[in-house]
């Protein structure tokens, strides 16, 4: 069996160092790395799955006011004149990489290339009256923007720390989870349904060492 001095050895012992403060004896901290990597790996379908589902609701939504508005699908565009640098920034770089290769612009690849960060953003309250307003509220029927901006943002650091692979034992991962599915259901109460159903992470959260 792999022992902690093993583990220190291979991935730091900075990176260990938090699972032997919150574990009683050295194997108890092995066993809780392996174990923040398994619900790690369990929330990351749900969250990309969320992630996805915000995403295209909003597109679609963006996409629809835009047509109306400016006779156009590329809505990323028709937002430049009311966003900040950072979302300029962020859109030129996903048509840079939608593109690359020779391929034509078409929105479906420039939005696949827009991470979560950049739609917590659009969220935030500077957008409330006006992308808000003129459109995202249909995303999420009956909600304040303020509400999901706070749910996009939590997951959103959760998300984070799993894909930089840090710890989230230390996180409330209960109400972490009821989160993201709450947010799906503000979208599709079906979609939610399905993502709680091959969701693996209340098992191993129940599990944890």
């Amino acid at each position: 069996m792999t022992d902690l001095s093993r583990l220190k050895a291979w991935f730091s012992r900075d990176r260990l160092a938090p699972y032997r403060m919150s574990a009683r004896d050295d194997q108890s901290a092995v066993e809780l790395y392996q174990w923040n990597a398994e619900v790690s790996a369990a929330f990351w379908r749900t969250l990309g799955h969320v992630e996805v589902l915000v995403r295209n609701a909003l597109h679609r939504e963006l996409s629809a006011w835009s047509r109306q508005r400016h006779q156009t699908d590329r809505w990323y565009a028709a937002i430049d004149p009311i966003v900040s640098d950072q979302t300029r920034r962020d859109v030129r770089e996903a048509i840079r990489r939608g593109t690359r290769n020779g391929r034509p612009e078409t929105p479906g690849r420039v939005v696949a290339e827009l991470n979560l960060g950049f739609w917590r953003f659009l969220l935030a309250r500077r957008y409330d009256g006006t992308l808000w307003r003129y459109c995202m509220y249909r995303a999420f029927p009956g909600k304040r923007r303020a509400d999901v901006e706070r749910a996009v943002a939590e997951l959103h650091v959760l998300r984070n720390r799993i894909g930089h692979h840090e710890p989230i034992h230390n996180r409330p991962l209960t109400d972490l989870l009821a989160l993201a599915l709450e947010v799906a259901s503000w979208i599709d109460p079906d979609a939610r349904a399905w993502i709680a159903a091959g969701d693996t992470t209340p098992r191993l959260i129940a599990q944890r060492p």
